[in-house]
């Protein structure tokens, strides 16, 4: 698919497994070294969705990243385990996301991307062509509605699976599916126009 693709370009590691429970009671306890595994942990992560989220402005999306652990410092101890960490955390994500797009409704940010993606064997030119399409794609996504946009970046940039994004959302499994294959199709609208950009793009 078009978004495997290209997601596959900004070559993210795999998705966090879940996190040691030793982990987080010691983060609840003020541990510093704790915490500081936590956000070493998540960081990538969270910047990914951030990113995304807000339309490739790069300096947002570490603002945005900075905010949410600032937030986990102090609410960490509302975790009682009740669901996966990363739930709890994505939930985080999603409303501090969210909290900065309605700061920022009156100011539409520039388009264009700071983000750097790894391409040793490319050329200058390619790894600009390259950083230009993922812009493309990140204004494509922010562009969507929010009930269609996070679970493409939960499944995409984070590898959740249909039971955890419905989780994070507080939905069901069928609706995480039909706001996916919503989210797809209003997607391959915006981007067919980029399909021939891509390496071994098939129809």
């Amino acid at each position: 698919m078009m978004l495997e693709q290209i997601v596959a370009m900004q070559e993210q590691p795999p998705a966090q497994e879940s996190m040691d429970w030793d982990v987080i009671s010691a983060c609840q306890q003020g541990d510093r070294e704790a915490l500081r595994v936590l956000f070493e942990t998540y960081k990538d992560r969270v910047f990914s969705i951030a990113l995304y989220s807000l339309t490739g402005d790069a300096a947002v999306a570490a603002d945005v990243t900075q905010q949410v652990f600032l937030k986990l410092m102090t609410r960490i101890g509302q975790f009682r385990g009740d669901s996966e960490f990363s739930t709890w955390l994505y939930r985080l994500v999603i409303n501090t996301c969210r909290d900065e797009q309605r700061k920022r409704r009156r100011f539409l940010p520039l388009l264009g991307s700071n983000i750097e993606m790894k391409a040793p064997n490319q050329s200058q030119g390619a790894r600009y062509a390259q950083r230009e399409l993922a812009a493309q794609v990140q204004r494509a996504i922010a562009e969507l509605k929010p009930k269609l946009r996070w679970p493409i970046l939960l499944k995409y940039i984070d590898g959740l699976s249909y039971e955890e994004i419905g989780k994070v959302m507080n939905c069901s499994k069928g609706t995480v599916a039909s706001r996916l294959n919503r989210g797809h199709k209003a997607l391959a609208k915006k981007l067919n126009y980029l399909r021939d950009e891509l390496p071994n793009s098939t129809t």
